[in-house]
Order: structure tokens, then sequence, then C-alpha cells
């Protein structure tokens, strides 16, 4: 046993012959890899590609350097696009979540819209050795998603390398990649008067929080019932600084804390108060899945104070956070039980595993899940939203909405 070890170890140093090629199947296949087994660092990468092999042509002798440098020079736009085909592959192939089939109807798609900030970059360069902490150019950039909520499944996903830039500059390009029709739901970070006019002419519809001190004037009052108020008003009463298009404004009290929404899904009937509530609720499903990547995945800690080799590994850890989500709503319609009931740090742990020791790991995951706990009702906070009568509002309107000229301050 001893001497088969030794003969195949590579040998410690090449001195004749030609250089060692290093496939690049090889390497973005270890790169993956190296991200689904937990690695912290690039030299893991080259552990694997070293020590295992997975083609048939022998073991692959290569130095640290020449993989480090190879990250580096390589363009990150080849994974970016075997992401994109792989997303575009599992939004064909994938029906709705169990349960979510159903979500606004009278939209072409539901989909939650956000950004994550990128780790800091270990000062190991010496450009980055002389700049204080808290600079921008520390930032390794930011994550801005687009987030199928009926199918529970990134739609788009964009890599920018400005970690302080405001979030409706990306948002914009995020959001030309949806069908005409769909329903955005976006939180305060987005708030603007020129953003919702924008969503509201390019054919979107939208659900967003209401920022506090927000001025507005009361166009009419669709329902009162109690605490419970849902009304048509303009945004912006100051000449300088007022949107074109009316939205409704949803007000109710929830646990005693006032709870204001907007939208611009202006009839009751298409979208209901407790709607709204349940769907805005829905925006932290986007939230849990950048959890998996930042935590689950360990995008917490960066590879290397270079932003091209970040990026390699931020692409293979969305690639790897894609196939377990997808991965999650099999299982959940095999075990015929909600989404969330089924653990995604659980998933990660040991569908690896179970995928070394059985010919359907999905289907082992969901047989044993229940027993093992895997699968399990989840502790969230209900969402109790008070229920207005249908007598309560008035009758619909059957005259198109009014407009007005806008005019937006210009706040940075």
């Amino acid at each position: 046993m001893a001497q088969r070890f030794l003969a195949d170890r590579p040998p410690s140093r090449r001195t004749r012959g030609r250089p060692q090629v290093l496939p690049a199947m090889v390497l973005w296949t270890a790169l993956t890899l190296g991200v689904l087994k937990g690695q912290i660092a690039q030299v893991g990468v080259w552990r694997l590609i070293t020590e295992r092999c997975w083609w048939d042509r022998g073991l692959i002798q290569v130095s640290k350097e020449a993989v480090y440098h190879r990250l580096n020079d390589a363009d990150s736009a080849e994974m970016a696009c075997f992401f994109a085909d792989m997303t575009g592959v599992l939004l064909a192939e994938r029906d709705a979540a169990p349960g979510f089939a159903d979500l606004a109807p009278f939209a072409t798609g539901v989909y939650g819209l956000d950004e994550s900030t990128l780790p800091t970059l270990a000062k190991r360069l010496p450009a980055l050795k002389a700049l204080p902490a808290g600079n921008p150019d520390l930032l390794a950039g930011k994550l801005t998603a687009t987030f199928d909520l009926r199918r529970h499944l990134f739609h788009s996903l964009l890599i920018q390398t400005k970690g302080r830039q405001n979030e409706r500059v990306a948002a914009r390009g995020a959001i030309a990649t949806l069908p005409v029709g769909a329903l955005v739901l976006c939180d305060l970070g987005y708030f603007g008067f020129a953003w919702f006019d924008d969503l509201e002419e390019a054919g979107y519809h939208y659900v967003s929080r209401f920022r506090a001190k927000t001025s507005y004037e009361t166009i009419e009052v669709l329902a009162e019932h109690g605490a419970t108020r849902d009304s048509l008003i303009w945004l912006g009463t100051h000449r300088a600084d007022r949107a074109a298009h009316p939205v409704r404004l949803i007000e109710f009290t929830l646990n005693g804390t006032e709870r204001r929404y907007i939208t611009n899904v202006r009839d009751p009937a298409m979208l209901s108060i407790r709607q709204v509530a349940e769907l805005y609720a829905l925006r932290w499903t986007i939230e849990r899945a950048f959890h998996l990547i930042k935590t689950d995945l360990k995008l917490s800690v960066l590879w290397s104070s270079k932003k091209a080799v970040c990026h390699h590994q931020i692409w293979a850890i969305l690639l790897i956070a894609h196939l377990i989500l997808a991965a999650r709503a099999e299982v959940a319609t095999r075990a015929a039980c909600p989404l969330d009931w089924v653990s995604v740090p659980l998933l990660v742990q040991y569908l690896p595993e179970f995928a070394l020791r059985y010919d359907d790991p999905i289907g082992h995951f969901a047989e044993v899940g229940r027993f093992l706990a895997f699968i399990r009702p989840p502790r969230r906070v209900v969402i109790t939203v008070p229920d207005v009568p249908a007598d309560a509002y008035r009758p619909p309107r059957t005259d198109p909405y009014p407009t007005r000229s806008p005019r937006y301050a210009g706040k940075q």
C-alpha cells in the first residue's frame, strides 16, 4: 500500500519535457468543488488539482503559483455566461415551487429585488495597504439580484465593482431582464419618485414599504375600517419633488406597530391588503438566499485580495447556491411539504455526502428528511392582517387614473 501511494504521488520537480498543461475544465471543476467542500483559500483549488483528478490522463503537476496566475488572468465572463446558461435551464425546467403557483396571478412573474455588499478585501497587495479602513476601494463590490419568488430561484445576478454605488443604478439593468407585467418587491433602499414612475411607465407592478416623513396628498379613500386604511395618493406635495403617477397607500397596525405599504396596483380586487402584506413578507426570501451564499457557502471569506480571483470565487459560489435552491424545491416536491420546511444548511451539509452513497441523493434526502429533522416546520412570525369587509370599499373606478407633470429634486 505504501509503495503504491509513493508511486502515485507526483514528483516534486519537473526538470525536462514539455510544461504541464492545466485544462480549463479541470481548473473550473476544481474551483467549483472547492466551494462545495468549504475551502477558505485558493490553495485548496491547487490541492484538488494536484492530488485528485477527474479525467483519464493522470495527475496534473502544476505549482501553486501557476494556478494563482491562471485564476487572476482568466476572464470571469466565462463563469458568468455559464451561470446565465444554467439559470435559463433551471427556470425553463422548474415549475412553481409548492404553494407559490398562485402568487399574484395577474402578474407575469413575482420577483424580489435586492443587493448585498461583498466582504472587504484583505490588505495584502501594496496598492491596498496604504488605504485607510473604510475606504470604498477595499470593498470587493456588490451583488445585485432579482429572485423569482414563484420558482424560488435567482433570475439574474450582477456583480458591481463599486461597493458604495446607489442601489437604483444597477437595479435598472436588473429590472430590464424581467418580463413586462412582472410584480417587483423592493425595500426602502429603492424608494424614490423617479424610480416608481419609471417602473410604472415600463409596464411593471411593484410593492414597497412607505418611507416615513414622505410628503403626500390624498386623492381618495378607497376603504377605512378601524385602524386600517386603503387610499390613493400623490407622492410629493412640494413643487420641486413629486411623482407623476398616483399610488395606493395601505396602512394598518400589526402587533402594535403601524405598517405602511405603497403599490401601483390600484385595484383592491386584484391585490388585497392581506396579499400586499404577505407578498412583502416574501421579500425576505432573497435575504435568506444571500445568507446561503455568504454563510453556508462561505462567501464571507474571500480567497484573494485580487478582485479578478474574487469574482471567480463568487461565480462558483453562485453556481452551487443555485443548484442547492433547485434541489431544495425538488426535495419539497418529493416530500410533499412546504418549501420552507426544508433546511438549507442541512441540505448543504448532507447532500454532497448522499451523492457519494446513493444513486438518488435528493430522493434519499426527502425520504429520511422528517425522521432526521432535515424537514421540519420553521419558526417564523405569522402575518396577521386585519380583514376589511368588501362593503367597506367604494365602487371601482371606471375612468382612467389621472397623471401629472413630475418634478424630481435630484437627491443623491
